[in-house]
């Protein structure tokens, strides 16, 4: 198995660092290869505009979806997103591994995204959801918050962890063709005792160990919808 690991926090000593540490040892000491955008250890690019790419089909106005479609049928990306779309096509399991900021994700990873996730070269033509061009992968967060449990479950102050994740998960994931695992979290890891955040890395062994057995967040499928409104219907059987 081939796994591919975007990392997102600032400091090589951080939780989100032993995290992906332990995932690579784990991983290969299993047999699965593993490769690592470190996104800040890179000095990763987050800004998305004409800097992805190194030559445009219009140089008076950027509409970047245009953009990004001439840029795969014509092999002008940049090379830095280049290198990331290879990496993308390489894996089989791709886990995003980032500590929760402002409810959604650090803005260097959603500027990967932004940039990397590029219509043509992963998405566009029909190719969206169980259609998706990453059909058949596999991808997973690994995320850390400052709260505890509690605080992100449905009846908590922040909301159910699910739901706000629903954004990355779905939205992000899934949209592309992933098939989408449920999520790891280490919750309040800046408060927990050394005790705490070991069965936080043993639990996260177990989980890597099973990324390819873990069923994954049961998704309705697109023939669920009415494909002129996108709106969900519910299905009957059919006595014809």
């Amino acid at each position: 198995m081939k796994v591919f690991i975007v990392h997102a926090h600032h400091e090589p000593r951080s939780f989100n660092s032993a995290l992906t540490r332990i995932a690579q040892d784990v991983l290969t000491e299993a047999g699965h290869t593993v490769q690592v955008s470190d996104l800040y250890a890179m000095k990763f690019d987050p800004v998305s505009d004409r800097r992805n790419f190194t030559s445009v089909k219009n140089p008076d106005y950027l509409k970047q979806q245009v953009e990004e479609q001439y840029a795969h049928e014509t092999g002008t990306f940049a090379a830095d997103i280049t290198a990331e779309l290879e990496k993308l096509e390489w894996c089989d399991v791709l886990i995003f591994q980032f500590p929760l900021w402002w409810f959604s994700m650090p803005a260097i990873l959603k500027g990967w995204v932004d940039r990397v996730f590029a219509m043509g070269a992963v998405y566009g033509g029909g190719r969206w959801y169980d259609n998706g061009h990453f059909q058949g992968k596999r991808a997973m967060v690994s995320v850390t918050t400052g709260g505890g449990p509690s605080i992100y479950s449905p009846t908590g102050l922040h909301g159910d962890i699910h739901q706000v994740l629903y954004p990355i998960n779905h939205g992000i994931l899934h949209f592309v063709g992933f098939d989408v695992l449920p999520p790891f979290i280490a919750y309040g890891v800046s408060r927990a005792d050394d005790t705490d955040r070991s069965n936080y890395l043993k639990e996260y062994q177990q989980r890597l160990l099973n990324l390819d057995t873990t069923p994954p967040i049961a998704y309705a499928s697109l023939t669920d919808y009415d494909p002129e409104t996108w709106q969900y219907r519910k299905r009957r059987d059919r006595t014809d």
